[in-house]
Formats: structure tokens, C-alpha cells, sequence
């Protein structure tokens, strides 16, 4: 297998959430055609869009700047891919892999009618004469209405480098490509969740501790509101003295990030990937946080949850966890000073940097985009047990499926200007 591995001796990068600086790993950039094949499955490399080499103009694509993640639309024939550096959203057809829209998040006064200002909720520390002109930074998303809505997060306004102001999301109308809706966000809303029923969003807040809601039972997006801030723990005060450069990466308390809701749309789960960890859980009847769940390894990156279980990723030490839902629905009753402890988690070793994970349609496999080591890994849900890997471009963050199953999506971010900038599309076939 080809991969064009080249090492970059002596840089240095301090990563989220790491105790100490980590050497940058060799960058690798696999070929079409490049394919892994075991354990019931192959998995091949079949196209990719790239900003690395301008001159392969076969896969070259000037969007693709950093991007953080990949969505798939509800129907299946879309994926969006959020480019934080390149402050847009680049938006494929499934079928023939075209690029059919790029949705800038350059916001400008022009787009001063579509902001939802919410200032019981969020306010600046600083004032500044054009607040609402920058260029968003996007991170996740998450779908709504059946699809017809992409809400997306900015990891930061671009001139609030130390991402304490608040921030934003904007949600994309799937029909046209166009923002039709601003909100306003607490600082660092990395990830964010649609309830069962379509009728809230939760918008989570790496940033000081805290999750907002939006009601969102209409199907006029004018009639959307934000209605509680609930905050796990302590909120963060954020007010660091002028001048001072810090690294919100790991500097922002439990560094709140993968965030479900269970099935029936009663609690919210978010792992806090700093800190102590564990799981926080928010009661949805009552909007009231009610303590954290022990019992996973630290640094909890990403939940996903499929036909009763909880899955995990475990970033730092690369694992994926699992443990039956109703383990944790049975625990939150027991808590005791906001604190319950649950056991028989089942776990899975993969390369380090196990980010996000994401399961084939009938749920027997896993697989997760592992950063550190550059490497997709493929679990067997059941046995939770390591099938194989593969290198991917440097260094995978984002992943999806589509909705067949017969192809992953995998964003590989840039580090300093090394590696990254590309997402991989890998077809997935099965004895």
C-alpha cells in the first residue's frame, strides 16, 4: 500500500486536552485505489477532495481548508462539510461525489435581518463597534425538521482569538444552501444535537460550562427561540486580563463535547472531555442539570447511541467504550451529591486519538477516525474487538456514513500547515 509517509522531525503542537506536548505525527496522504481488507469487510479509497496539491487537479478542491466535520443528510443524497479555516460549508451530491454549493460564514451587515439576538443569555466582555461582522469559524452540525434545516456552530468569531465572546451558529435551509437564521452562542460551541422530535436543539459550549436550548416546534424558523442556559457545574467567567494569549483548548473547564439525546427525548447526555470527565446529564422536562456518570475512561470525546447502547470514544488513550443504555437511565435516580458511578463497560483498544465514531446502518461494525496515528479503525460492535485499520490523510476528526452504508466520509484536518486539509470518500463492501 502506498502512503506517502513523510516525517517531520522536531515541530511541536500542543493538542486538546493533552497533559503534555505531543511531536506532530508523520503525515500521510494514501492513494486512490489504496484498500484494507479484513474481518468481513473492504474498505477503498475511491476519491478525495484536497487543498494540500493544488496540482492534482483531479482531486484538488481550494474549499476544503481544515475541515472539521461531515454530515449526511437525513435522505441520503447530500453531505456537508464543514471548513473551519476556510469559514465555509461545502456541499456534495452523495451519488457522483459533485460539489454543489459552498455556504460562506462571511456574516456581514447585509445579514443583519437574520440574527436571533438573545442578550439574557449571552453577552460580551468587550465592546466593539461591529460585533457581527466576521467570518465564522464552523465546527458540527446537526439536522432538523426532517433535514430540511443544517444548523452549524462556529468554533469562534475569526478576531476572538481566545474565543471568549460569545460566538454563533447558523442554520442552513437544505432546499437552497442559504442561511436563513444567526443565533447567538455561548462561547466555543463545538458540538451541537437535535431531540428526537424536532423541537429542540441543543447547542453545547466548550467554552465556560454551559448548554443552550432553542425551541424549535415550529416550522417557521422566524418563530425559533432560545429558552434556558443550563450550565454543569460552574460557569466560567472568562474574564482574562487584556493581552494575555490562552489556550481555550484545554483551558475551558470539563471541555463539554459529544452530546446525544436519549430516544425518548427526557435526558441530555454530554461527555466532558476535561476536567474530572464523566457524562453530565440534563433533565429535559425540568432544564435542570443533575450531576455527572462515572465509570468511562477520561477524555470522553464523542456518544453516539444505537438499539439500546451507549457508545464512547476515548481520545488521548484511543478506545471505544460501550455500555447499555438502560445502565445509565438506571443510574441517574441513584445519584448521590450529583454523582453516580456505573460499571460493565465493555471497551475496544484503537490508534490513540480516537475522535469521532460512527456505526454501519445495521450496527455491527464501528469505526472510528483516529487522529493522532492517522488511521481509520474498524470495530466489531459485538465482540468489541479490534478488526483492522487503515491510514487515512492526515490528521481525521470528522466521519459519517452514508446512509446505505456503502461509503464512509472521513475530514482530515491541518496542523500548523502540515498534513489534513482533505476529506477522504472510502467505499465499504461486505461479505
Amino acid at each position: 500500500m502506498k502512503t506517502g509517509l513523510t516525517l517531520l522531525a522536531a515541530i511541536f503542537l500542543p493538542l486538546a486536552l493533552e497533559a503534555q506536548v505531543r511531536a506532530v505525527p508523520p503525515i500521510v496522504h494514501p492513494e486512490i485505489g489504496d484498500s484494507f481488507s479484513a474481518g468481513g469487510v473492504r474498505i477503498t479509497l475511491i476519491a478525495k477532495k484536497q487543498y494540500y496539491k493544488s496540482a492534482d487537479t483531479l482531486t484538488a478542491d481550494s474549499s476544503i481548508r481544515s475541515p472539521k466535520s461531515v454530515s449526511v443528510t437525513p435522505d441520503g443524497t447530500k453531505f456537508y462539510v464543514n471548513s473551519l479555516e476556510g469559514g465555509n460549508t461545502v456541499v456534495f451530491e452523495t451519488s457522483s461525489l459533485r460539489k454543489m454549493a459552498v455556504v460562506s460564514h462571511k456574516i456581514t451587515p447585509e445579514k443583519d435581518s437574520l440574527w436571533v439576538k438573545s442578550p439574557e443569555f449571552f453577552s460580551f466582555h468587550k465592546k466593539r463597534k461591529d460585533p457581527d461582522t466576521f467570518t465564522g469559524k464552523p465546527v458540527e452540525g446537526t439536522f432538523s425538521h426532517g433535514g430540511k434545516y443544517f444548523w452549524v456552530p462556529y468554533y469562534r468569531r475569526n478576531y476572538d482569538n481566545n474565543a471568549v465572546e460569545p460566538s454563533a451558529v447558523a442554520v442552513i435551509n437544505t432546499l437552497t444552501d442559504k442561511i436563513v437564521r444567526i443565533f447567538e452562542t455561548g462561547p466555543l460551541p463545538k458540538m451541537i444535537a437535535t431531540s428526537p422530535d424536532s423541537r429542540t436543539v441543543a447547542v453545547t459550549h466548550w467554552g465556560d460550562n454551559t448548554v443552550g436550548f432553542i425551541d424549535i416546534a415550529s416550522w417557521n424558523p422566524s418563530d425559533w427561540r432560545y429558552t434556558d442556559l443550563v450550565v454543569v457545574e460552574q460557569k466560567l467567567s472568562l474574564n482574562f486580563a487584556p493581552g494575555v494569549t490562552i489556550d481555550r483548548d484545554v483551558n475551558s473547564g470539563y471541555c463539554l463535547r459529544g452530546t446525544v439525546f436519549t430516544p425518548d427525548g427526557r435526558y441530555l447526555l454530554v461527555g466532558c472531555m476535561g476536567g474530572t470527565g464523566g457524562i453530565a446529564v440534563i433533565d429535559m422536562s425540568t432544564r435542570t442539570y443533575l450531576g455527572r456518570i462515572f465509570g468511562m475512561r477520561s477524555n470522553l470525546r464523542h456518544l453516539v447511541l444505537r438499539d439500546g447502547w451507549l457508545y464512547m470514544s476515548i481520545n488521548n488513550a484511543g478506545y471505544i467504550q460501550k455500555v447499555p443504555l438502560q445502565t445509565v437511565l438506571d443510574a441517574i435516580p441513584q445519584m448521590k451529591g450529583r454523582i453516580a458511578r456505573i460499571s460493565g463497560i465493555s471497551e475496544c483498544k484503537v490508534p490513540a486519538g480516537a475522535r469521532t465514531i460512527e456505526l454501519s446502518p445495521d450496527g455491527k461494525y464501528i469505526f472510528a477516525a483516529c487522529n493522532f496515528s492517522s488511521r481509520l479503525a474498524v470495530v466489531d460492535a459485538e465482540k468489541m474487538t479490534l478488526i483492522g485499520q487503515m491510514p487515512v490523510d492526515s490528521y481525521p476528526v470528522g466521519l459519517d456514513l452514508s446512509r446505505d452504508g456503502s461509503l464512509i466520509f472521513v475530514t482530515s484536518q491541518a496542523r500548523m500547515g502540515y498534513g489534513g486539509n482533505c476529506i477522504g470518500i472510502y467505499r465499504l463492501e461486505r461479505d
